[in-house]
């Protein structure tokens, strides 16, 4: 089988790497950044599976409609499609989730899916990046050695949200008044490297970035 992998975020070079260790049998073509991306090199390629894991990019319809695209999304499909998915989950207070893959179409987040599998949302954003890594291989593992079959998504339980701008990381006086201190951690957390870092803006013009923080009982 040949296998395509693109992206660049850290948790799915970590899954392609880890791929391409478990399956030495299979052909693979790896693009681990936005600068290494080729249409042309997949199209030579003729991949059997095309992953697009933590692409956050529009993927072009000729290869969606050509290939079988797989796209990694960390939430319970169709719940939670769109951009920013593990911080509109945490914001909103869930503790649970899901790693799903499904077999892209030309929607956002609409296409088949292939695996789901549960996803603990508690800890930092690192502990749920190695989750996502440790799942995902898990069912791409699956996937290959099994075969592609999906079922289709129930659109009557589907949600929508955006993908969060830098502005909304501040912590701002309201939410300080009037947020609790689980809501303010979540926050923090959601929001640690590679996102745009929660901040607090001072009285004399500052910005003071926010790195971590605990809950003291």
């Amino acid at each position: 089988m040949k296998i395509a992998c693109v992206g660049y975020r850290d948790w799915a070079i970590d899954i392609y790497q880890n791929l391409k260790g478990e399956l030495p049998e299979h052909e693979f073509l790896l693009q681990l950044s936005e600068a290494d991306y080729c249409e042309l090199a997949i199209a030579a390629f003729k991949p059997d599976l095309l992953l697009f894991y933590g692409w956050s990019k529009i993927v072009p319809t000729n290869l969606v409609t050509n290939y079988n695209c797989l796209m990694l999304h960390p939430s319970p499909l169709p719940k939670y499609r769109g951009g920013s998915p593990l911080q509109n989950q945490i914001i909103r207070g869930e503790t649970k989730s899901a790693v799903t893959i499904f077999l892209m179409d030309e929607g956002i987040d609409t296409g088949p899916i292939a695996k789901q599998e549960e996803l603990d949302l508690c800890g930092t954003l690192n502990d749920i990046f190695d989750r996502i890594s440790a799942i995902g291989l898990k069912l791409t593992l699956e996937i290959v050695r099994e075969g592609l079959s999906v079922y289709e998504q129930d659109e009557e339980k589907a949600t929508h949200f955006n993908r969060r701008k830098p502005h909304e990381s501040e912590i701002t006086i309201d939410e300080l008044s009037n947020q609790s201190s689980l809501y303010l951690y979540n926050k923090i957390r959601m929001l640690q490297d590679p996102y745009p870092n929660p901040f607090i803006k001072t009285i004399d013009g500052k910005i003071i970035m926010i790195k971590g923080a605990v809950i003291e009982s």
